[in-house]
């Protein structure tokens, strides 16, 4: 048996502590997005905002359902948007944060599992990584390049190919 060990990447900034323009801006037209949110069940609205390589900026917003499985998240809905409207352009950015209704959220909203995995396909699928920007309403922003830092030993494609 051998032990190994993942070690994850990511930078932090303190919270007042400047990002660059361009994630500033990204990080603000997420915080645009989640005014879109449809959340009357959780009272956790999360926006996202996508950066295309060509500068152009896709939102998106949780968007709920009585059938809870039935709802989107914010990053599910740029993304599916995103890849179905603009299919060749690469996204070099994510940009997510949200807010709750009873409280404050002092961590950055992460992707949720599923998120992780349709990011991991869309990195697969134009073959570049995409930063991923976190945010919460206060407290640090952090930041990772690509989604294999958010989700180590990755499901890729290749694992549905049969070997003949």
């Amino acid at each position: 048996m051998k032990e190994k060990k993942i070690i994850i990447e990511y930078q932090e900034y303190d919270e007042g502590e400047n990002l660059s323009p361009d994630d500033t801006k990204l990080i603000k037209e997420a915080m645009k997005a989640v005014e879109g949110s449809y959340a009357p069940y959780s009272d956790f609205h999360v926006g996202a905002a996508l950066l295309f390589e060509n500068g152009k900026i896709i939102l998106g917003s949780n968007q709920e359902n009585a059938a809870y499985p039935s709802g989107l998240c914010a990053e599910r809905v740029a993304l599916f948007y995103a890849k179905s409207e603009f299919p060749n352009e690469k996204i070099v950015s994510i940009a997510i944060t949200g807010k709750a209704d009873h409280f404050v959220s002092g961590e950055p909203i992460t992707p949720c599992g599923s998120c992780r995995q349709v990011l991991a396909e869309t990195e697969n699928r134009q073959a570049s990584k995409i930063r991923i920007i976190m945010q919460g309403e206060r407290g640090v922003t952090k930041i990772v390049n690509g989604v294999e830092s958010l989700l180590p030993m990755v499901f890729h494609e290749e694992k549905l190919k049969k070997k003949l």
